[in-house]
């Protein structure tokens, strides 16, 4: 079939990267980086800003009501993530750089204002919107990266890329050490504007990729059409397949995440720490978390290319439900368990650097007129089942009085995960299709 991807030799010497590639790369990961930045900082000040509101908002702040809103306010978020899908067909119609600059543009001016939030639910709406802006900044940047370097670079341009979201949560960890405890959470928030800068960088320097203007010139249809295509021969089942596999990768992962800081503050009272020195501690421990998945998503290329997409993904998956279990599951509960809880998030970093393997896999199951369409479906309809999962967290946390074994429960979803994969199709070897 034209869509099908066949199988070439690949040159022996790396091509070397034009000004316009490595220029738009560095306009990719700045946004990712700013991207990954803004979608942690929520959680990183997720418990001094609805101490705050929740009060304002006609609620105590207990632990408990904290715990449940801010589980409701990051479903909503993923709501807004999974509405990003839109980005998609956008992009296979009028191009992958303008959208790309909007994308940016909207998660951050969305985050700056969640600044000036007076109470829960405005939070709740700026997370919405930011939400709908994060999402559509990797399927887009995923694309672009794909398509306009050369072949024989873009296996590890993907790895790369994937290594400016967990950047993002290094550069978040460092402000919450630094200026949270200065400035306060609104600060924060108000950091989440400086990615207006790249917006522009992107809109005003980065071309179109060649692959993508080519299909222009012949007038291929985009728009809502590209929706249909990716659930049309050949794409049905692949389509299927990779939704199941990235709701599972989002719903055990940000859940883990996502809690991780609010878990290790809470370990870091019980061992006698004030407020200050634990949220010091949770943002050691993010930044360790960032540095682990870095690492692994540097990882994810070369073993892929050795032994194959399905078989890297089975790892990944397998590490990242034994590292929720044995961080939410038992280290959360040990007696002294803080230092256990933020080594065994080392690995839980690593593990989740399998996004970087979606950013390697997806371009080469699709052709050029649907290729961000099926990126940013895959990538966004996941959210909101995690969304679903996320506020069922957050009930059972409610319910069961405890953070740890609600959360280690999403373990599950990387169980569904890998008996998806064998379903999947092995790319490995096969060029980008046009």
């Amino acid at each position: 079939m034209a869509n099908e991807a066949v199988a070439y030799p690949l040159p022996a010497v790396h091509t070397k990267l034009t000004r316009q590639q490595i220029t738009g790369f560095w306009g990719a990961w700045g946004g990712w980086t700013l991207d990954g930045m803004d979608s942690v900082i929520y959680a990183l000040v997720l418990s001094p800003a609805l101490t705050e509101l929740l009060p304002k908002s006609g609620y105590q702040a207990t632990p408990a009501h904290v715990g449940f809103a801010g589980s409701i306010l990051f479903a909503l978020f993923l709501v807004g993530w999974g509405l990003s899908l839109i980005w998609g067909p956008i992009a296979d119609k009028f191009g992958r750089t303008r959208v790309l600059a909007a994308t940016i543009f909207v998660y951050a001016i969305f985050t700056g204002a969640a600044a000036l939030s007076q109470t829960v639910w405005q939070l709740g709406l700026f997370r919405l919107l930011a939400g709908i802006g994060i999402g559509g900044e990797w399927a887009l940047a995923g694309t672009y990266v794909a398509e306009a370097w050369p072949e024989d670079r873009r296996k590890m341009g993907a790895g790369y890329l994937q290594t400016g979201y967990y950047a993002g949560f290094f550069l978040a960890s460092a402000l919450n050490y630094t200026v949270a405890p200065h400035y306060g959470w609104r600060a924060m928030f108000w950091c989440g504007l400086t990615p207006v800068i790249v917006a522009f960088m992107v809109l005003l320097r980065v071309k179109e990729p060649a692959r993508w203007e080519q299909k222009a010139k012949v007038k291929v249809k985009g728009g809502l059409s590209s929706l249909r295509k990716i659930f049309s021969a050949p794409y049905t089942r692949r389509t299927l397949v990779n939704t199941i596999l990235l709701a599972s990768a989002i719903c055990g992962l940000w859940a883990a995440a996502v809690y991780a800081p609010t878990a290790i503050i809470n370990l870091a009272k019980r061992e006698g720490m004030l407020q200050a020195q634990a949220v010091r501690t949770s943002s050691f421990g993010m930044g360790l978390l960032s540095l682990g998945t870095i690492l692994g998503c540097l990882a994810v290329p070369p073993l892929a290319e050795r032994i194959g997409r399905k078989r890297t993904l089975t790892i990944y998956f397998l590490g990242m439900a034994a590292c929720i279990l044995l961080s939410f599951g038992w280290a959360f509960y040990l007696p002294r368990g803080l230092h256990s809880f933020i080594a065994i998030l080392f690995f839980l970093g690593f593990f989740g650097g399998n996004f970087a393997l979606f950013s390697l896999w997806l371009p080469e199951q699709y052709g050029t007129t649907v290729r961000a369409t099926a990126f940013a479906f895959t990538t966004s309809f996941g959210r909101f089942i995690a969304a679903g999962v996320n506020f069922g967290v957050g009930a059972l946390v409610s319910r069961m009085g405890t953070l740890g074994k609600p959360v280690a429960f999403t373990a599950i979803a990387f169980g569904i995960g890998l008996l998806s994969i064998p379903f999947a199709v092995e790319t490995r070897g096969e060029v980008l299709p046009d």
